[in-house]
């Protein structure tokens, strides 16, 4: 990490995070995950059942392997299924608007909503979800919308056995649970890209494993 004065956009994502930070107090259906290490919130219900079933559907037609910019998917690293959706779908545009409306950011500060299959033995090793600016890749992604600030990800269906998401320095496992939305800040309340938010997709070992993210980025991304 570079010291803390020269750190790209942080003013950006203080203020993102101190504005989303305050929507989430405030509502009643987000629960915060109890730690101090990070800030994590989870909702209930946020899909219905059907929508779930329509989006594990609609993985399914974009799905190839997943792709790293570092990491090629022969490594092991990361050896999901993945692809975007059409945000001009009405269907993926009406839950990509509600995901922004929860968290209150811009439209244009989310990326395409992604679409992960991870099928027995699949899985997505400890990472954080921002760039890492001292890398070739951050002079591409910082005129593509800059850092990444919030992540929104959304559960599909339940998992016979593995496929949690195990946020590795806090010692935290979150089982899928078809519906609920798990958002977290990238960076802490000083708009430090925060460590502390490395996680795992662990490997599935029973059934397949659905999911949607969405990833908001400090400037119009794009």
């Amino acid at each position: 990490m570079a010291k803390t004065a020269t750190i790209p956009d942080r003013d950006a994502l203080k203020r993102v995070g101190a504005a989303v930070r305050a929507r989430l107090e405030d509502d009643p259906k987000a629960y915060k995950i109890p730690t101090e290490e990070a800030e994590i919130y989870a909702i209930g219900g946020f899909l219905t059942a059907p929508e779930c079933t329509r989006l594990v559907t609609m993985i399914d037609v974009v799905a190839k392997p997943s792709e790293l910019y570092d990491q090629a998917y022969s490594t092991g690293f990361r050896t999901s299924f993945s692809g975007n959706l059409d945000p001009h779908d009405p269907f993926v545009a009406g839950i990509s608007r509600r995901i922004d409306d929860f968290l209150g950011i811009k439209a244009e500060c989310g990326e395409a909503i992604q679409g992960q299959r991870y099928l027995p033995g699949q899985e997505f090793k400890a990472h954080n979800d921002w760039f890492y600016t001292d890398q070739e890749y951050w002079k591409m992604e910082r005129k593509n919308g800059g850092q990444r600030s919030w992540t929104a990800m959304i559960f599909l269906n339940a998992v016979e056995k593995g496929g949690s998401t195990h946020f590795t320095t806090l010692q935290m496992n979150i089982a899928p649970q078809p519906g609920v939305l798990l958002a977290w800040n990238n960076a802490d309340p000083s708009g430090v890209p925060n460590e502390k938010t490395l996680h795992a997709g662990t490997p599935v070992e029973e059934g397949t494993k659905y999911i949607i993210t969405k990833w908001y980025r400090t400037r119009k991304w794009g």
